[in-house]
C-alpha cells in the first residue's frame, strides 16, 4: 500500500466540496475516537474519503501521472518532465563487484521529483542534460528519509525526449512546500518552505549503511551486516542538527547527508574528516552561526524528546535580494 500524506488526503476531501475543513477535522477526530484510536488520521481520512464515495489514486497506474499524483508505494508509474538537475554518478562496492548509482530531479508544472538509477540504468542517461524532457515507464516509487524516489526497477525504461512531448512549465516549488512561518508548523507530516537563521549547531553523528538500500547496518569484528543483503561494503553517512530561528518561533533542522553536504558546501570526502578530527568541527559551527537559509522539508515529530523537528530535503542559502522582492 502507498503513503498518501494527510495534507493531501484532507486537500481531495476538501475539493470534493462534501466536507469543509472544519468539518473534516471534526470528523477525523470523531472517527479516531470511534476507533479507539486504532487507526491512525491518515487511515480515519481514507475511510471517511469511501464513505463519500471520493475516489482516491490508485496503487498502480499504466496512465502517465503528474509529479503532484505520484506517492511513495506507487508501482507502474509513468511520468514525463524536465530534468531540472542531474547529479554525478558515484561508485560503491557490492561484494566483490563495483556499483554505480546516479539522479535527476525531473520536475513538471505540479512538482519536482528525483529519479534513481542503479548500475547499468546509469548508461541510460548519460546524455541527459538540464532542460533536456524525459518520459519514465513502468517505474516504482519508494521513500528515502521522507523523501518521494522515482526507481526503474527490472520493468522501467526511459526515454530521452521522446517525439510529441514537452514540459513548457515547471513548478520548482510546488504546493507541497508552500512557505510557512516556524510558528505555523504544527502537523507531523506537513510539508513546507521555510527561511531561518541558525543559531545552534550541533556536531554531526556519522554511521554506515548499505550501498544497495541506504538501510544502517550493524557492525561486529570488522565486518558491517545489511539485515536484508548480508555482508556489505558498507558507505559512510552522516547526520547533522541545527537550531533554526525565523522570528516567529525556532526549530530543530535535520540535515541528512546529501543536505549536509549542501548546507556545508562540501564533499563527502571533506566532511569524512570531522569523523576522527571533530575538533576541527568547531570553526565550521561558528561560521554558520548567523547565516540564513531557506530549506525545504517536512515537518516530524521527535516522539524521544516530544518536539516537532524539520527533516531537510533542499538547502538554499537565502539571499536578501529575492526576499525583498517576494515581499513586493
Amino acid at each position: 500500500m502507498f503513503k498518501v500524506p494527510l495534507a493531501d488526503l484532507k486537500e481531495k476531501i476538501i475539493q470534493s466540496g462534501k466536507l469543509s475543513p472544519r468539518e473534516l477535522d471534526s470528523k477525523i477526530k470523531e472517527k479516531v475516537n470511534e476507533l479507539s484510536g486504532l487507526v491512525s488520521e491518515e487511515g480515519a481520512a481514507h475511510i471517511i474519503a469511501n464513505e463519500l464515495g471520493i475516489e482516491l489514486p490508485s496503487t498502480a497506474s499504466s496512465a502517465k501521472l503528474k509529479v503532484k499524483e505520484i506517492y511513495s508505494g506507487m508501482k507502474s508509474v509513468s511520468v514525463i518532465g524536465k530534468i531540472l538537475q542531474k547529479y554525478e554518478p558515484r561508485t560503491f562496492m557490492k561484494g566483490d563487484s563495483v556499483g554505480k548509482v546516479c539522479s535527476l530531479l525531473l520536475g513538471d508544472e505540479t512538482g519536482t521529483i528525483r529519479v534513481v538509477f542503479w548500475n547499468e540504468q546509469v548508461d541510460l542517461i548519460q546524455s541527459a542534460q538540464p532542460d533536456d524532457v524525459l518520459r519514465v515507464t513502468d517505474s516504482y516509487v519508494r521513500e528515502n528519509n521522507g523523501v518521494r524516489e522515482i526507481h526503474l526497477g527490472m520493468r522501467g525504461s526511459v526515454d530521452l525526449n521522446p517525439e510529441g512531448e514537452s514540459v513548457a512549465v515547471v513548478r520548482r516549488v510546488s504546493k507541497a512546500y508552500e512557505r510557512k512561518k516556524i510558528e505555523e508548523l504544527k502537523e507531523t507530516g506537513d510539508t513546507a518552505e521555510i527561511v531561518g537563521t541558525i543559531v545552534q549547531v550541533f556536531d554531526p553523528r556519522f554511521f554506515y549503511t548499505c550501498p544497495q538500500c541506504n538501510k544502517r547496518v550493524t557492525e561486529s569484528m570488522g565486518t558491517f551486516t545489511c539485515g536484508e543483503h548480508g555482508a556489505v561494503n558498507a558507505a559512510l553517512s552522516y547526520v547533522l542538527n541545527a537550531v533554526l530561528d525565523d522570528g516567529t518561533g525556532m526549530i530543530r533542522g535535520v540535515f541528512w547527508k546529501n543536505q549536509t553536504n549542501h548546507l556545508l558546501r562540501k564533499e563527502e570526502i571533506e566532511v569524512a574528516v570531522y569523523k576522527e578530527e571533530l575538533p576541527l568541527f568547531e570553526d565550521v559551527k561558528t561560521e554558520l552561526l548567523g547565516e540564513q537559509f531557506k530549506l525545504q522539508g517536512r515537518v516530524h515529530r521527535n516522539e524521544m524528546f516530544d518536539r516537532l523537528e524539520f527533516n531537510v530535503q533542499i538547502v538554499e542559502k537565502a539571499t536578501p535580494q529575492e526576499e525583498l522582492a517576494r515581499l513586493e
